[in-house]
């Protein structure tokens, strides 16, 4: 098998350098086709001589057929190297997008030097990568007042990772771009100092976007472990009826004694539908509002009921730690969680909360304005 191989691959890069236009493109389908469907097969010196022949050709033939080229070659490892580069480098940002977004071929400095030498498609294409390291990131930031779009598309990309300047720079932007801001707030790496910044610089209704969005959660959870066999009680979280317990912590409230130490106890204990109960009573909404947000990806809105409901900080992290069925929160998480408890106003969390039940429960009408008490100051 790999005989006849070898012996059609010479033939066809035999006939590569000859006859015109309509001949280039019949070669460059041939060879393309015969890598594709026998790359397993070939030997390092025969890839070799695929590059050479591609490469020579990608500036011969028209771009709509590199386009297919392009994304095959975006996801093998084994891929011609030059020829992966002529296609990152093309300039019709189409053929260059699929190895820009996926290929593992490109080194840093490749792509280092397309971002200095190409234009917002390719700065786009890049933005979307796996994994984006400083250096890169870096280098996308100084784009974004060209193209706006870049800031975002680095936001919302959990694989990128940010200096301290370049985290500092998109939260000093996030005040003129509320889609920036959304996407900041919702990142897991984001420095407590500077959600709380963010907090500070965007409106209320921005605010109540991304604390009621979902957020990923931090940890994988391991196989077989306690949090992956709760993954499915959360899926489907069996109904509960709070008729009884809301009684009971009316009386309590009403006498003065559903304080921050009684809640406090009923987290420790993991007696959640006291927690779920109490948190309801004393945020004035109803137990199926703050239910969704014991789930992992809920964190900031748990932190705002829990601000709604006047619960102290101390309260508030021992709810985080003893959610059920979620993996413990790590520092950064608590970093980010303290931000909001010391930042958010009482009314901008009691506020949210409620408004925040629409998005909680899948639907997608916004308030037409934030509330006159918690409007931010100029400047």
């Amino acid at each position: 098998m790999m005989a006849a191989v070898s012996s059609n691959l010479r033939a066809e890069l035999n006939g590569a350098e000859k006859g015109g236009p309509e001949h280039d493109a019949e070669i460059f389908g041939q060879v393309t086709d015969l890598f594709l469907s026998s790359v397993d097969q070939l030997s390092e010196a025969q890839i070799h001589a695929v590059d050479g022949v591609l490469t020579h050709l990608i500036g011969r033939v028209e771009a709509e057929m590199l386009v297919d080229l392009s994304e095959a070659l975006s996801a093998i490892e084994m891929a011609p190297r030059q020829t992966i580069r002529g296609l990152a480098f093309h300039d019709d940002p189409q053929v260059a997008a699929p190895i820009l977004r996926r290929s593992n071929c490109l080194s840093e400095t490749d792509l280092l030097e397309i971002v200095a030498s190409r234009g917002h498609h390719h700065w786009l294409a890049i933005c979307d990568r796996k994994a984006l390291n400083e250096g890169l990131t870096d280098a996308l930031r100084k784009f974004a007042d060209v193209n706006v779009h870049v800031s975002t598309a680095l936001a919302r990309n959990a694989g990128a990772r940010f200096s301290d300047r370049g985290y500092a720079t998109l939260v000093g932007r996030a005040d003129r771009d509320e889609s920036l801001a959304e996407k900041l707030g919702l990142r897991l790496d984001l420095p407590g100092n500077l959600l709380r910044e963010l907090l500070g610089k965007v409106a209320d209704v921005v605010q109540a976007r991304f604390l009621t969005a979902p957020r990923p959660v931090a940890k994988a959870k391991a196989p077989g472990s306690a949090a992956a066999a709760a993954e499915p009680d959360q899926a489907a979280r069996p109904k509960v009826d709070y008729t009884a317990v809301q009684v009971e912590l009316a009386t309590l409230n009403r006498t003065g004694k559903l304080n921050d130490q009684i809640v406090n106890r009923f987290a420790v204990r993991g007696e959640y539908t006291n927690v779920v109960a109490a948190l309801a009573l004393k945020a004035d909404v109803k137990p199926e509002t703050i239910e969704p947000l014991l789930d992992g990806e809920r964190l900031y809105g748990l932190i705002v009921a829990c601000k709604a409901a006047r619960l102290s900080w101390s309260t508030t992290t021992m709810i985080v730690r003893n959610r059920p069925g979620c993996p413990p929160p790590t520092q950064r998480e608590l970093d980010q969680c303290v931000a909001i408890h010391e930042a958010l106003l009482l009314s901008v969390a009691q506020w949210t909360i409620r408004w925040g039940a629409d998005r909680l429960h899948g639907k997608k009408s916004d308030p037409v304005s934030a509330p006159s008490t918690a409007a931010k100051k100029p400047g």
